[in-house]
């Protein structure tokens, strides 16, 4: 394997580091936006700014092509107060890149110098810094201002690093890489009393542990074993006394699956679950649906598209193709539902036991920047290959 760009490394570096140093949540991301602008507007790039209110899109054109290609990086981070102890941590007690967003902003600028500098294309590049990944579907909130009407895109791309692939490893998937993702939350109306008289109270904390457990059945009983889905009981709050029965009982819940019909059957079997458990126990539920990210489908061509160029960068037996998708989500799903285009995976794991995503002593490893870096260039520079 032979890494280009490496001679970008210490520029990258710093870049990524500055980038974590200085975390902004989702569409709060603003100090991380006029940095990005500042790079790119200085590379020859035309920046349009306020897509999805903190996110951006930076032009290039060469040649006479009406092609176009596009590439995306997710730029905001998460509300966990780092561990790392590094001398690059955040600077921001209570957010840190816990995601390896620092590193994807800093690997699609670093294609943005190299991709100026060479002009090996004949076409369009539009690269988007996508903004309030977590949580926020900036990538929706950035098509709904028009980013594919005011930015045609003939395809587009994403990547993500995964610290539980090996350095130097690309992962690819063709068809659904990334669960759809809801939230429920379901709340269970008691009766308070005294915690020595329950006969006179209808005690939420029972009729709530009733819920969850029953919830565990619909995978495993309303679901073909072949189908995919996961339902996770994230947070149980009632009550703060031992002696007080409360009057109601929270349950926030997270919901994943790809097949539609499936997605469908699993609200409805919470809803049918969760109000026959409660009035089973003579209460009431109120229940909050909402669905969040759609799956994540990569289509076929473009994926075969990037298993091919991986090997360039990499090495064909580096290439790895994932035997299941996760069940993880990705707002990157809206572009794909709209414009043809593939998301990968960056393997920066360094060891066996390195942090994972979303953990606070979480860091993106530095030497991977270089290959994000290739991959992006050769994406481009193949896909608005000059005549």
């Amino acid at each position: 394997m032979t890494i280009q760009f490496s001679n970008y490394l210490p520029d990258l570096v710093a870049t990524r580091r500055f980038l974590h140093q200085n975390p902004e949540l989702g569409l709060s991301e603003f100090k991380t936006s006029d940095f990005i602008a500042e790079q790119l507007t200085a590379m020859g790039y035309e920046v349009t700014r306020g897509l999805g209110q903190t996110g951006l899109v930076a032009t290039l054109k060469n040649g006479s092509s009406d092609r176009a290609i596009g590439i995306r990086a997710d730029i905001d981070a998460l509300p966990i107060l780092e561990e790392t102890g590094l001398d690059h941590a955040s600077q921001t007690p209570g957010l840190m890149h816990a995601c390896g967003h620092d590193g994807h902003t800093a690997i699609l600028l670093g294609a943005a110098r190299a991709l100026a500098e060479r002009r090996n294309f004949d076409g369009t590049l539009n690269l988007i810094f996508q903004p309030a990944e977590e949580n926020f579907a900036g990538a929706k909130l950035m098509m709904d201002d028009g980013l594919f009407q005011r930015f045609p895109c003939d395809a587009v791309f994403g990547l993500h690093n995964d610290p539980a692939i090996p350095f130097g490893k690309i992962a690819v998937k063709e068809g659904p890489m990334m669960a759809a993702a809801d939230e429920c939350l379901i709340v269970v109306n008691g009766r308070g009393g005294h915690g020595a008289e329950p006969q006179d109270a209808r005690d939420p904390i029972v009729c709530g542990a009733s819920i969850i457990m029953a919830l565990q059945t619909i995978v495993s009983r309303n679901l073909h074993a072949m189908d995919q889905a996961v339902i996770t009981v994230g947070a149980f709050n009632s009550g703060k006394a031992s002696n007080v029965i409360p009057e109601r009982a929270e349950m926030a819940i997270t919901v994943r699956s790809f097949d539609p019909a499936v997605r469908d059957t699993l609200e409805r079997r919470i809803r049918e679950v969760a109000e026959g458990q409660a009035a089973s126990y003579g209460m009431g539920v109120t229940i909050t649906y909402e669905r969040g990210y759609e799956p994540t489908i990569n289509h076929k061509a473009e994926t075969d598209f990037v298993r091919r160029l991986a090997g360039r960068v990499v090495g064909d037996s580096n290439v790895i193709d994932l035997a299941r998708p996760s069940m993880g989500s990705e707002d990157f799903a809206f572009m794909l539902a709209e414009r043809p285009g593939t998301y990968f995976l960056l393997g920066t794991g360094k060891t066996d036991n390195d942090p994972p995503l979303h953990h606070p002593r979480f860091d993106f490893n530095d030497d991977a920047l270089p290959i994000g870096v290739s991959m992006w260039v050769e994406i481009a520079e193949e896909w608005l290959k000059p005549a």
